[in-house]
């Protein structure tokens, strides 16, 4: 049985799969997070994975992760397991997460707080 080449796709779709723009996508290749391979024209092509690859990069820039630091999860995603230094990191980044949520959440109370006394009366 004879398996069939990867279907690879230019920067335009990898960045319309991914919600994202195509200088995004050029920033993630920049930042060495993405690696295209070129056709014989030069053009990125890209495997089908770079789609949720993306959406994993923005996910973790909107949490505040570096481009370093996503760089340091990239062996853990791509191999599916970790060792006790990249768990240790991947700790540190949850608690800086959960740390941001807690604090939207407290300003979310209090802005509920403020439309609760301040409602309008007619």
């Amino acid at each position: 049985m004879t398996v069939a080449p990867e279907r690879l796709i230019r920067i335009g779709e990898v960045a319309r799969g991914a919600g994202v723009s195509v200088r995004a996508v050029r920033y993630y290749e920049q930042q060495g997070l993405l690696v295209p391979d070129r056709s014989p024209a030069g053009h990125r092509l890209y495997r089908q994975d770079a789609i949720s690859r993306v959406r994993f990069f923005q996910q973790m820039f909107a949490a505040g992760l570096t481009s370093r630091n996503i760089a340091e999860l990239l062996p853990c995603w791509e191999a599916g397991h970790t060792d006790a230094d990249q768990r240790a990191m991947l700790r540190i980044e949850r608690e800086h997460i959960q740390a941001k949520i807690n604090n939207l959440q407290a300003a979310r109370d209090r802005l509920d707080e403020v439309i609760t006394i301040t409602k309008a009366h007619p």
